[in-house]
């Protein structure tokens, strides 16, 4: 596994992935699998819960492995979205890298009330 040195990057591709989350497992937000080549700076991640009535929990995790496994390190850990309300966990002020081999997962405590919304940067 090797992350491409960042002063002499070649390709830098923004993108965002939405994820709806259905159930109360851990759900994959973002992976940058084994052997890519690429590191990805997360520059944003929102939680918005879409449930008009009640306030919903959500653990943001960084996992030691692609595809959400290995072990998972909690950037925040059951943190309550109020309903119709909106949690930034990251920002522009607050990026992550996310290295080779390495995922991003949310886990909700209720089904179908949360949202999240991952912008990053795959750097090559």
């Amino acid at each position: 596994m090797s992350a491409p040195n960042i002063v002499n990057v070649t390709s830098i591709i923004g993108k965002t992935n939405v994820v709806n989350l259905t159930t109360t497992n851990a759900t994959l937000v973002v992976e940058n699998v084994a052997a890519s080549n690429k590191v990805f700076k997360i520059n944003s991640l929102v939680v918005s819960n879409v449930d008009g009535t009640n306030a919903a929990d959500i653990t943001i995790s960084l996992y030691s492995e692609d595809n959400i496994g290995g072990t998972a390190t909690q950037i925040v850990s059951t943190v309550s979205v109020p309903a119709d309300a909106s949690l930034i966990v990251i920002d522009k002020n607050s990026f992550i890298y996310l290295e080779e081999d390495k995922s991003i997962g949310a886990t909700a405590g209720s089904a179908s009330d949360l949202k999240v919304v991952c912008s990053y940067e795959e750097i090559s």
